[in-house]
């Protein structure tokens, strides 16, 4: 191959590749699952290594994805099936609370988990995730932060990044929603 044409090809692929994302001024609000920033302003983004370290360590681990609760209006008899989740061993899943805007229940919910997680300690580490390319993570780490905890690690590559590297998911069930 011509150095011409290796170059050619690197401007080519230079000029498709997709372009880092930039941290929004507030919460993402909709288009959840899309490419995700490399930063997090007010705390830390971590790998796979950093995550499992601190997983070593000890540091709680809080899951965000969402999940559809119960219907209210499904008669009682009916066998209600959520979809299963998997998550990393020892987190806390509070559900549905990385959504951009919460109701202030929702929004209730996840400080008294990130609250109960830390030990009431807002200088205590915590890690936050959902699953790769997913802004609920984000939105939920940002949410912390503007909430006063200082030592937020955000994990974007959340189940996908952990079970890619070989490590254990186990099943899990949310910390019940104050709406269930």
């Amino acid at each position: 191959m011509s150095g011409y044409a290796s170059t050619a090809r690197a401007a080519e692929a230079a000029t498709t590749a997709t372009p880092p994302v930039t941290e929004p001024d507030d919460y993402r609000m909709d288009d959840y699952r899309a490419p995700v920033p490399s930063t997090l302003a007010g705390g830390t983004v971590v790998d796979t290594a950093a995550a499992k370290a601190l997983h070593d360590r000890g540091v709680p681990f809080i899951d965000v994805l969402p999940r559809p609760p119960r219907p209210q209006n499904l008669p009682e008899d009916t066998i209600w099936r959520p979809n299963p989740r998997e998550n990393i061993p020892g987190s806390l899943w509070l559900v549905d609370t990385g959504y951009g805007a919460l109701a202030p229940v929702m929004e209730r919910y996840f400080f008294d988990g990130l609250a109960a997680a830390t030990v009431g300690d807002r200088a205590a580490p915590v890690v936050i995730y959902c699953q790769r390319d997913c802004w609920m993570s984000w939105n939920a780490a940002r949410r912390a932060i503007a909430a006063g905890y200082t030592a937020v690690h955000w994990y974007p590559d959340g189940t996908e990044g952990w079970a890619e590297a070989g490590l254990p998911l186990v099943a899990a069930e949310p910390e019940p929603r104050p709406d269930e």
